[in-house]
Order: structure tokens, then sequence, then C-alpha cells
């Protein structure tokens, strides 16, 4: 259909109401072509648009049609069963409305709804889904996006993401909707049960046997800030049972807010959205400051440096420090032979050779920790998850919930700092140490953002420009390898062999040079951007040498953009 169809579709359209039909009135001629020039895609990750009116927003109408498609799917594949899905929502605005709007939907078409009736962590619903044994599950939530955003994530029975064939399943079932009278709006409240309490006791007491400690933990002085989300409703409440006592909760954070109206992106990625925890964290001279995203399946952290000064660090480097925190604790234990951590392929290197150090196999995944979850799947009653993690600030430990989880990542953040403090050691100092024995890896992200219609195509053209004219050089260094994980092929451009990569096709491109390093060029699945992913390499003779090689590698850094967008 073209824009003026759909647009006069959802104008003379008795199904839609007089305020989404204002709205469109109101519409520059700009705005509805990026309202309306697409549909919002259903798409292997679920929803996440703008809010507003019109095909390509998030609204009540693209909510319907994608839970509608949704049932029709579980009905195919439970056929003859009682089917029952859990919801959630996040702090967002709209998040309670597309809930409960999802709800309606669900509980029309003949299936149970366990409802969180408020706000609760993306990592519960994992959670619930299989405490309650559903066969499905949604979280309304646009994770760490701009306030604009909202969005539609799904699970499927593991309490996982929609991986295949599922996720292909249920996209096929929502393109089927294309006229509004085919969603059942009209739900029936008999069959949707508000969930809360109980389901909140159930997941804590599940994390608290993650702990690894054998006695009470150190005194750690923790600083955290849940920046508007839904952090608040259960981080301070598990630190508390892990037996931290010293935490200051960021009030001024502290209350939920869609408009999250004290920061530019509720990201704990960007040093901007944690400068209020860190300005408390220096007050306080605290240990440790963490702060989570909207739907806390993120945690970013800061911890003092080498130099006493407090450093926010990236989400590689957290990663490490918990699995070298994991795989120590194990093997204190007794390791058996049969435990794995798993790791996206643009996470860093650096989490395979701490896991080699200890003999613990890793896993590599696409991008995306429903494929992680598909690992732990796979793998279970046969291999033991320890954890597992993505450069993107998100970690799991352990297998109750199968999607990142920032509440228990909290936690166990916080026994690592005790554990190191017990030692006479910074966290600062364990890194170090980690990069001294298995080697100093230093990443950087780099973004571009192209907004709308001409922004997509933006990105398009340049995946291609670097799958046919990739870089021979990259910070001094010659590119090695090529891997295209669409075509699920790897180059050796020393002798132009091609070797298949055993991963589904991805639209990622790596480039790996003869040194080591690597940058992995890829399209965001949640935001109008392309990303680039630079992981330079070195060894770190000794911790006093850091600052030194520290700056050569940042050097080598800027070298390698340079080299790749110049």
């Amino acid at each position: 259909m073209s824009i003026a169809s759909k647009v006069e579709q959802w104008l003379n359209s008795p199904s839609i109401d007089h305020t989404t039909k204002a709205e469109i009135k109101q519409y520059s001629e700009k705005e509805l072509n990026d309202a309306f020039y697409t549909n919002l895609e259903f798409g292997t990750g679920g929803l996440r648009g703008i809010m507003g009116a019109g095909t390509n927003r998030m609204n009540k109408y693209v909510v319907g049609m994608a839970t509608q498609g949704l049932a029709n799917y579980l009905k195919t594949q439970f056929p003859d069963q009682s089917i029952s899905v859990a919801i959630a929502h996040d702090s967002r605005n709209n998040s309670s409305f597309f809930a409960a709007t999802a709800a309606a939907v669900f509980s029309a078409n003949d299936i149970t709804v366990y409802l969180f009736s408020a706000l609760r962590p993306t990592p519960e619903l994992s959670f619930a889904i299989r405490h309650l044994g559903c066969q499905s599950g949604v979280v309304i939530t646009a994770s760490h996006n701009p306030k604009e955003y909202n969005g539609y994530k799904a699970y499927w029975n593991d309490g996982g993401q929609l991986i295949p064939p599922h996720d292909h399943g249920v996209i096929e079932e929502v393109r089927k909707i294309t006229a509004f009278d085919q969603v059942r709006f009209e739900g029936n409240e008999s069959l949707i049960k508000r969930i809360d309490q109980e389901v909140d006791q159930a997941y804590l007491t599940s994390l608290q046997h993650l702990s690894l400690l054998d006695s009470a933990p150190e005194d750690v002085k923790i600083v955290f800030s849940s920046i508007h989300g839904t952090g608040i409703t259960l981080v301070p409440e598990i630190l508390d049972r892990f037996g931290f006592k010293n935490v200051t909760v960021v009030q001024e954070q502290a209350q939920a807010d869609g408009n999250f109206p004290t920061v530019v992106y509720p990201n704990p990625e960007e040093k901007e959205a944690m400068q209020i925890a860190l300005n408390k964290a220096i007050e306080l001279d605290a240990d440790l400051v963490m702060a989570t995203d909207p739907d806390a399946d993120r945690v970013g952290i800061g911890v003092k440096n080498n130099h006493g000064d407090f450093q926010l660090l990236n989400g590689n480097q957290t990663g490490a420090l918990l699995i070298y925190y994991l795989l120590s604790k194990y093997a204190d234990k007794g390791l058996k032979g049969n435990e794995f951590i798993a790791k996206t392929i643009v996470t860093s290197d650096l989490l395979t050779e701490i896991a080699d150090g200890f003999g613990v196999t890793t896993y590599e995944t696409l991008t995306g920790f429903k494929y992680i979850a598909q690992v732990i799947r796979e793998k279970e009653g046969q291999e033991v998850f320890i954890g597992g993690g993505e450069e993107s600030y998100g970690y799991l430990i352990g297998d109750a919930v199968r999607d990142k989880d920032a509440v228990a990542s909290c936690a166990m953040i916080a026994e690592m700092v005790a554990w190191a403090k017990a030692q006479g050691k910074s966290v600062f100092d364990v890194l170090l140490e980690i990069y001294v024995k298995f080697g100093f890896y230093k990443e950087r992200l780099h973004s571009i953002t192209r907004k709308g219609q001409s922004g997509a195509q933006e990105i398009t053209d340049m995946m291609v420009k670097f799958g046919e004219n990739p870089p021979e050089v990259l910070g001094d260094s010659k590119v090695r390898f090529i891997i295209d994980y669409k075509n699920s092929t790897k180059k050796d451009l020393s002798d132009d062999n091609i070797s298949k990569v055993d991963l589904p096709s991805s639209n990622v491109l790596q480039f790996i040079t003869e040194d080591g390093s690597k940058v992995s060029v890829r399209p965001s699945g949640t935001e109008p951007k392309i990303k680039f992913y630079c992981s330079a390499k070195t060894k770190l003779g000794s911790a006093q040498d850091f600052d030194l090689i520290y700056q050569k590698i940042e050097e080598k850094l800027d070298t390698m953009l340079k080299d790749l967008l110049n």
C-alpha cells in the first residue's frame, strides 16, 4: 500500500480512536512519511520504535496486531492445550498501557495471562515464564533507547527470547494480520491473573543461591542508581539479601519516570547517564557505583582506577571481571570439567582467554542474548553454564533466567568487589592482574546514527561498501581474515582459502588483523545505527606498565577507526 492509502485506511477505520486520528491529521508531510512509509516490523527481536500514530510507530494497534499474531502462532504450536503467557513492563511512557493491551488480546484468545501489575525487570519476566510453566511471555520495553521509544519483546517457554524456527513462525503469523478487525481487543478479565510478590520472592530466592562466598562479605560501600527504571524494585533488596548493608540509592533517579528527566539517554553505557551516581560515589568515597537501564537487564559500573580516581568500566571489562571471579570461585570448589561460559561474537576475546586459562569451554554466539539462552537450552543436563556476557553491559550468572540479568549481576559484582577487598585488592588491581595474565585487550564502540527511511538506506549502503571494499590495514597491521556472517564464510587473505562459519546467517562483517586485533561491523537491531566494534590486543608486562601501554593501545584504536572510516 502507498503511504496515502495507509493514512486513509487509518483515518477512515471505525476501529481507530479519535485521538489517534487527530494526531495523524497534525503530522507534517515528513512526519507522515516516517510514520507510514513502512510497517513497524515484528522482527526476530520483537518490536521497537518511536511511539505515536502510524504503521511504523509503537501504538495500541501495532501492539494489538503483534499480540494477535503471537496468539495465533501459540495455538498452532500447542494445540488442544491450555496456553498461558506472562507479561511485564518497564517504566517507559505507555508501557503499562501496552502491557494491558497485550493482556486483553491474549485473554480474548482464551489464553491465560499472568500480568505483573506494576513495573518489573525484564529478567524477572524470563524467570516467571519457567516458574509459572508458561508457553510464552512478553515484556514491554525499549531497553536503553531514548524516551520517545518503546518496544515489545517476545519469549518462548524456556524463558529465552524467540529463536528459529519460532521467531520466523511468529513473524509470518503477525504479517497475516492486515486489518484491525482481525485483532480481538476485548479482553476476558477472568483469564488475567495479577502476579507480583509470589514471583518476586521466588526470583530473589533463586538469585540468593548464586552466591559463592563462604562467609559474610567484606563491608563494601555501594552507590546504586536505577536511572528512573525498574532496577529500583529489586536491586536494593537483592543487595541486602547478599549481605551488603552499606548501599546508597541515588534518590534523584529512584523515581520510575518514562521521561527520564535527569539524563539525555537512560543508558548506563553513557557517562552522562552515570554522572549523578558517580558524583555521589566520589562524595561518599564509595568502593563501587552501579546503575541499571530502564528494564534492568544491563548494568554499568564505576570503580577507582590505579590512580584512585573513579573510572567507568566498559562492558567487556566488567564481563571479564565477572567471569574471572566466577571461575576462580568454581576452581576453589573444584571444577568438574563439564562447565562452560558463553559470549557473543562482538564481545572481547579476553573472556575466552580467561576461560581457556581455567580449562573451561567457551561457546561463541551471534549478537543477542537469545543465542546464549539457546546454547544453555541445548546443553542443559549435559554441561553446566557458569556465566556469560556481551559487550553491551549484559551478563547472566546461572541458568534460572534465560536473558541478561542486571539484578543478579549487581549482586555478583558487589560480591566480586568484596572478594577482591578481602584479599587487600581493589577491583582495578584484579583487572590489571587479568591483563598481565591473559593479555591486554582494549575495546571501543563507535556508532553512526542515520534516522528514518533515508537513514536506513544509508546504513544498508555502508554495509554493502564494507563487504565489497574491505579495509586492507587496520592500526598498522594487515587484515588477515574477513568473516562474513551473512554468507557464513571466513576468508584467509594470506592464501585466499575460504572456510565455513558454523553459525546462523547474520548481517555482520569482521576484519581480523595479523596481530589479533579485530573490528566487527553490524547494523543495530534496535536503533537506527551502524556499529563498529573495535578491539586491539597487546601484552602488559606488569601492572606498573599499564599507563604507558594504555596510551599506546588507545592510539592504536584511533588509527584503526581512521583506517576503517576514511
